[in-house]
């Protein structure tokens, strides 16, 4: 049997073809991934303590100023879990985001000395993400008991907007990811923008508290339906279907614009990175 050849060329590739690579180098997307979880949490003294910290100081101080001192309502349950909730969703969104937006400068050394799927690095990077809400989501389940809060049947739906969630977060990581490999002060960029991302979505405070006229701003944000899903869905309220269909077109479009983007500047990681 012959050896197996493979052709390496400039010009670009379909998604279909890039995705069918993908699956190809599964292996090695895997192991990038325990990379990745096991260079988050080793040596470290929090380590995954740190996972439940940061939610829960954030719920905490929101609790204390949204809650308590600003009155900020909360469509009828306790404060903390309804912005816990919110914020579980959102980390893995944001935590997903910041972290594959710069994967491409952390393996800077690989992608110079061997060829693979560039795109596995910020796919990869997804890994600590999910570590942190499956941590995160532990401390949710407790506060729900201790609140007395008892999900719906909408929670069936759970994994399907948790689903949507990702899709926008790899529509975005994988462009910031290529972005800052040729700008790379733009990495300085993603925390600022990914925060105030988070106080324009309505996770602090439910999306009635914005008035009727400014409604259509909310709907803009290719993260709200997907972040109102799923809080719906742990909290048991009525799911806006309306925002679901509008987020999953976004989710489409991020897709579509961060894959070609990133197979276009792809060509030019090696001499530039």
């Amino acid at each position: 049997m012959p050896d197996t050849i493979t052709t390496i060329s400039s010009k670009p590739i379909g998604n279909l073809t890039r995705l069918a690579e993908l699956w190809r180098y599964r292996e090695l997307a895997w192991s990038m991934m325990e990379r990745d979880i096991k260079v988050r949490y080793k040596q470290t003294v929090l380590g995954v303590a740190w996972a439940v910290l940061q939610p829960v100081l954030m719920m905490i101080i929101f609790t204390i100023i949204f809650g308590g001192l600003a009155k900020i309502p909360s469509d009828g349950f306790p404060y903390p879990v309804f912005v816990y909730s919110g914020l579980l969703a959102w980390n893995l969104f944001a935590t997903a985001v910041s972290s594959g937006g710069v994967s491409m400068l952390g393996s800077a050394q690989m992608i110079g000395k061997v060829y693979f799927p560039r795109l596995i690095v910020p796919i990869a990077s997804l890994g600590v993400s999910l570590v942190d809400f499956a941590v995160s989501f532990c401390v949710l389940l407790i506060l729900m008991a201790i609140f007395g809060v008892m999900p719906g049947n909408q929670l069936l739906l759970f994994p399907l907007f948790l689903a949507g969630l990702l899709i926008s977060a790899i529509g975005v990581s994988t462009w910031l990811a290529a972005v800052t490999v040729s700008y790379r002060d733009f990495r300085y960029v993603i925390p600022f923008v990914v925060q105030i991302w988070m106080y324009i979505t309505p996770i602090i405070y439910p999306a009635s508290f914005i008035p009727d006229r400014f409604q259509w701003l909310v709907y803009c944000n290719p993260v709200f339906g997907w972040i109102s899903a799923i809080k719906a869905a742990i909290l048991g309220t009525p799911i806006v279907w309306t925002a679901v269909g509008i987020s999953a077109a976004w989710s489409v479009v991020l897709l579509i614009v961060g894959l070609n983007y990133f197979n276009r500047a792809e060509r030019r990681f090696a001499d530039i990175i």
